[in-house]
């Protein structure tokens, strides 16, 4: 038990050393195109308006993402069984009861939003609840409210913010250059801070999104040894990961913005471009990892 807290320990400290070199690349983005632009207020807008962002996000996020995917609240009347399930492992873990919602999805998953613990959501698809087990769905939801316990879910919510505001920019800046809105290359040194420019723009986001990968993908590991922990049975989430994984319902609200909330990858026939920018690790490697446990 003492190798997996600090195993934990390792890895919150990387996952907000990733985040700092997010805010780091959001700063970057914003000096250099102050400098294409020669105006300095350009910087001073970008830290503003990703704050700003920043905190919207941070009060708001389980709200959007519940709205995005139409999800409704669970409670001991309407499905007695989950909110108990829920409400015991939340006690195990030493967790307040998050609210709990379920999704209108036929495709078998799950996910945890929320700032802190305290106001915390755990949603699953109908489909999970139809097609796993009671010690697999143990399992998932376990997995889920490992996520509140880590503080994954401000995490990731942050991530969200950088990686589409570093986008925007970007795009911003690359529309401008195509309608004259550069400042003069004749300028010292202007030719190689547009140039310079211009590289960002393209790359930026790519580095956003592969921080954003190495985040989530460390976290969903850290999850499945937290929540097997937390139910003293390993095999209970790897079978529900071997099923999730092996179900082909399509996810009618699956999107790239919450892809990366979900227990396993929503996206079940992927091309190779979206295999390699995937932001869960490959379930084989998951079960492998589980089975390896000792709890």
């Amino acid at each position: 038990m003492a190798s997996l807290y600090t195993h934990k320990s390792v890895n919150i400290c990387k996952t907000w050393a990733l985040v700092s070199g997010f805010l780091v690349l959001v700063i970057g983005v914003g000096w250099i195109f102050s400098r294409v632009y020669g105006d300095p207020s350009i910087l001073f807008i970008a830290v503003l308006f990703s704050t700003v962002m920043s905190v919207v996000s941070y009060w708001s996020s389980d709200k959007i993402v519940l709205a995005m995917h139409r999800a409704r609240e669970i409670n001991m009347q309407n499905n007695p069984e989950l909110y108990r399930i829920v409400e015991n492992l939340a006690i195990t873990a030493g967790l307040p009861m998050p609210k709990v919602y379920a999704v209108p999805e036929e495709a078998p998953n799950a996910f945890a939003t929320g700032r802190d613990p305290e106001h915390a959501v755990v949603a699953v698809t109908d489909g999970l609840l139809a097609k796993l087990d009671r010690s697999e769905l143990e399992g998932v939801l376990a997995h889920e409210l490992s996520h509140i316990g880590n503080r994954d879910t401000l995490v990731a919510t942050m991530v969200v913010v950088l990686v589409g505001f570093v986008s925007l920019l970007s795009d911003m800046f690359t529309r401008s250059m195509f309608y004259g809105g550069r400042r003069d290359s004749r300028d010292s040194g202007g030719a190689v801070l547009v140039l310079i420019g211009l590289l960002l723009s393209v790359l930026a986001p790519i580095s956003a999104t592969l921080i954003q990968l190495a985040i989530s993908r460390k976290r969903e590991l850290l999850a499945d040894a937290s929540g097997a922990l937390l139910t003293r049975y390993p095999e209970g989430l790897a079978s529900a990961l071997a099923k999730i994984s092996a179900d082909s319902t399509p996810m009618r609200t699956a999107n790239n913005t919450t892809a990366h909330l979900w227990v396993e990858d929503q996206y079940k026939k992927a091309g190779f471009l979206h295999k390699l920018f995937m932001t869960h690790p490959p379930v084989e490697e998951r079960i492998k990892a589980l089975g390896g446990l000792e709890v």
